[in-house]
């Protein structure tokens, strides 16, 4: 009865190890998965960055040259208040009134 006691048990150890190298084989690939996730995440973030910082770079030229543009009309322009009435009377006679007829 002995012998067939310790075999059960040693059947026990082994069913229990292969439960546990299964599960831990299980908890590998799920972490591996999830860092592979975070990775592509990461690179689509990467890429996103990349195109809104080009993207501000050119929103960027494109302010600075309308403001030169702005500057060259304010000197030229015969209303003296011309932007300052564009800015507070936001209506499409206040631009008309600049523009020349």
């Amino acid at each position: 009865a002995d012998v067939f006691q310790s075999q059960e048990e040693d059947d026990r150890k082994v069913r229990r190890r292969e439960k546990n190298r299964v599960a831990a084989q299980r908890s590998r690939k799920k972490q591996t998965q999830k860092a592979d996730k975070l990775h592509e995440e990461y690179e689509s973030l990467e890429q996103e960055n990349t195109s809104l910082k080009r993207e501000i770079g050119k929103l960027t030229d494109e302010m600075k040259h309308l403001s030169e543009v702005l500057k060259d009309h304010e000197k030229i322009c015969p209303l003296l208040h011309c932007t300052m009435n564009f800015v507070t009377i936001p209506r499409p006679d206040a631009l008309a009134s600049c523009l020349p007829r």
